[in-house]
């Protein structure tokens, strides 16, 4: 690509050729706020929350759709323009409710962190009466919640879905103020195309879409994000793990998109995002079991690898290699279940090897 000088803010920056003024920014660490954008999907310009000022042009435009050009003069900080982002906001707030303080996206959510970068409390829009708080939360889904009466209609939950899950499950309904973001018409989430991968959780800029798993686990303040590899199967997606500062349990998991390392790029199935219960769980056996006469004991680890040694190699004399059969878990790492299929080939000589991730 070829490399391009514009002048921004007084300052000279290097874009390159066929980049937007925001994709410019963000690479020379200037801050524009928005609300739509994301950067794992298409550019859409609906908030008009990014908006920028070019010398000699009488309007403002938005910056993550318009192309940057060598020698553009580009101011993103006068009166005006934080005028128009701080109407941006104000209407925006028409619909969206004012209860931060028990929002479950608290410390986490983009609108919230852009009123206060621009000093907006309320809406001087907002009228008793033409809002469209009236949705029942809904919590029958195991995996997130949706409270639309905090959709913004930034459209980030739609576009994922077909962009990334390449999907359509979801859609807006209606226009205007009472316009949703539904399934299609007849039909809900669980008879939908929704493979509850929840990247439109995970994209939701609010609070309208929400990890139920982690729901009362940590605040976004709490919480410090380690790397890992999803164990669930051999694809080996990179997650992002929410650890709470104060429990070291975790409290949620999730994708970085832009991860240069991730080669998932940010997707993960069900299995991957929500159901990382079984870590804490109280029911996960802390010794070995042997069973004597219909009842289990604890054993030590080195009494229970000497009975299953011994037993093994029982039914292999007696029976033959073939008669055994290995059954590993999505719940290990993939090293644990690469070192079980070794040991099933070549300590005990069958390919009898079966894995959960298929079911």
């Amino acid at each position: 690509m070829t490399a391009i000088k514009a002048i921004m803010d007084g300052r000279e920056i290097v874009a390159q050729q066929g980049q937007t003024i925001l994709q410019a920014v963000k690479v020379n660490s200037i801050h524009i706020p928005t609300l739509c954008y994301h950067p794992a999907i298409a550019l859409y310009g609906a908030c008009r929350l990014c908006l920028v000022q070019i010398k000699n042009n009488p309007k403002l435009l938005p910056s993550c759709t318009t192309e940057i050009v060598e020698g553009m003069n580009i101011l993103t900080q006068t009166p005006d323009i934080l005028e128009a982002r701080k109407s941006v906001i104000e209407l925006i707030l028409v619909r969206h409710p004012l209860d931060c303080f028990s929002c479950k996206r608290n410390g986490a959510c983009e609108l919230q962190n852009v009123a206060y970068e621009l000093g907006v409390e309320q809406s001087r829009y907002a009228r008793e009466g033409k809002i469209n708080r009236h949705h029942t939360i809904e919590q029958a889904n195991p995996f997130y919640m949706r409270d639309m009466n905090k959709c913004i209609l930034c459209a980030r939950c739609i576009r994922t879905c077909s962009e990334l899950a390449h999907y359509h499950a979801i859609d807006f309904h209606s226009r205007g103020i009472q316009a949703t973001v539904n399934p299609p018409l007849g039909k809900s989430l669980e008879t939908s195309d929704c493979t509850f991968c929840g990247q439109c959780v995970q994209n939701c800029p609010v609070g309208a879409l929400f990890e139920k798993p982690s729901i009362g686990l940590g605040r976004a303040w709490e919480l410090q994000k380690k790397k890992t590899i999803c164990a669930y199967c051999g694809v080996g997606c990179e997650l992002e793990i929410s650890v709470n500062a104060k429990s070291g349990k975790i409290a949620n998991i999730t994708t970085n998109y832009e991860s240069p390392t991730s080669l998932n790029k940010g997707r993960s199935c069900v299995k991957g995002r929500f159901s990382w219960q079984f870590v804490h769980s109280e029911e996960r056996l802390k010794h070995p079991l042997i069973r004597e006469e219909g009842v289990l004991r604890e054993a030590t680890w080195e009494e229970a690898l000497q009975y299953t040694a011994k037993k093994l190699l029982e039914i292999k004399q007696t029976s033959g290699p073939d008669s055994l059969g290995i059954f590993s878990s999505a719940r290990c790492t993939n090293e644990e279940n690469y070192l079980i299929q070794r040991f099933a080939r070549q300590v005990l000589g069958t390919n009898n090897v079966d894995h959960c991730a298929h079911l």
